[in-house]
């Protein structure tokens, strides 16, 4: 395994620059190219059909088995942005429902082409195909190439996370892809001009909509990312701090947001940067 860093600076990152360190990290060798759709340490949100089609590319000329997967992590896109999983050109995409969705704990999809499917071996029979237990049961293989179906966990289902989850897509489909996304990336773009407006605070994630999401990152000068999500909480405004080894704070407006709660979000990270 490789790791690749896609930029320097997130609040800097630029499409071109991300696709050309994937491309160039691409090997003859490589078998998966695994990403992060939006990153919560920094809000940066990747080109996914751009690095699709770097791996296109790279996959020219090799056998079906030799075929680099492209696999997204799409947690914090998924909801939050004007963009239909199965238009982005990649082999796999995973996604937590819980976050942008508004789904249950604990809930989440992985969605694939079905030559992505035929390629991989379920280790838990599906309680949801009886052919599959079926082989399960007198072991033997099932017929037929696998499918998303046979992927299903087995065991009996929670049924109330099922139905919450139903309700929870059927929710964001009343008001519209579009809708969803045009609104988040205004009070995003709200939440990024106001911030970098603000004396003693810099700004991490990209101004630019296309390569942000719902997550704004940012620190103040001379305060650790907790002791500013602990005063902002003081103020009765809801931020968290990236938990990794380098930590931002993060404002995430979102459906349950308006432009009066971002400038209230803003004022408070005023008085807490200039306290």
């Amino acid at each position: 395994m490789r790791k690749v860093a896609l930029y320097d600076r997130p609040g800097e990152a630029s499409s071109e620059t991300i696709v050309s360190r994937i491309r160039s990290a691409l090997g003859p060798r490589t078998r998966a190219v695994g990403v992060t759709w939006v990153h919560s340490s920094t809000g940066v949100r990747l080109p996914i059909r751009a690095i699709a089609e770097a791996v296109r590319d790279a996959n020219q000329g090799r056998d079906d088995h030799d075929r680099a997967l492209l696999i997204v992590d799409g947690v914090h896109g998924l909801g939050a942005v004007d963009e239909t999983v199965a238009e982005l050109g990649c082999d796999f995409f995973c996604a937590g429902t819980h976050k942008w969705m508004f789904a249950p704990r604990g809930t989440g999809i992985i969605w694939a082409k079905p030559e992505s499917w035929a390629r991989v071996r379920p280790t838990i029979p599906t309680f949801s195909s009886l052919d599959v237990y079926d082989a399960w049961k007198d072991e033997q293989a099932p017929a037929g190439p696998n499918t998303a179906a046979r992927v299903t966990p087995g065991g009996f289902l929670p049924f109330e996370h099922q139905w919450a989850m139903g309700a929870a897509f059927r929710f964001h489909q009343r008001i519209g892809r579009r809708r969803i996304g045009e609104r988040i990336r205004q009070l995003n773009d709200q939440c990024k001009e106001g911030l970098a407006s603000i004396r003693g605070v810099r700004l991490h994630t990209p101004r630019d909509p296309s390569l942000s999401a719902g997550l704004t990152c940012f620190e103040v000068a001379g305060r650790s990312p907790d002791e500013v999500v602990e005063r902002l909480l003081e103020r009765r405004i809801v931020a968290s701090s990236s938990p990794y080894r380098v930590s931002y704070v993060r404002l995430a407006p979102s459906l349950v947001n308006d432009p009066a709660e971002v400038e209230t979000a803003l004022r408070a990270v005023r008085a807490v940067a200039g306290a």
